[in-house]
């Protein structure tokens, strides 16, 4: 990729990240006092980040097996509420002992 053609595509996605954030504040003049929208609004980058997450964690690994070890063991230890290091850290290491353990066994 040339550099041209990396300024174009640069300059289309910050033009529309700053379109999605800008728009909403040129188009509400008051105060948004309907729950439902306000709680829609909380929510929106949670799901978003979720959605875009979660594909990406299935197939970060070599086998999908290993990856769902991972993602379980990091889904578990934050509902736990451990902090991020420690969620990162023990959804590594079970990734690593499931990928040996599954080398070893021969299951994948």
């Amino acid at each position: 990729m040339d550099n041209g053609q990396f300024l174009i595509y640069l300059l289309i996605m910050s033009g529309s990240t700053y379109l999605i954030r800008a728009i909403p504040f040129a188009a509400m003049r008051k105060k948004i006092k309907n729950i439902f929208i306000k709680s829609f609004l909380y929510y929106i980058p949670y799901t978003v980040l979720a959605a875009m997450t979660f594909p990406a964690a299935l197939y970060a690994t070599g086998s999908v097996a290993s990856a769902t070890v991972g993602l379980l063991v990091a889904v578990i230890f934050a509902i736990l509420e451990k902090d991020l290091t420690i969620v990162a850290i023990a959804a590594c290491v079970s990734v690593y002992l499931s990928e040996l353990l599954f080398s070893f066994t021969g299951i994948i």
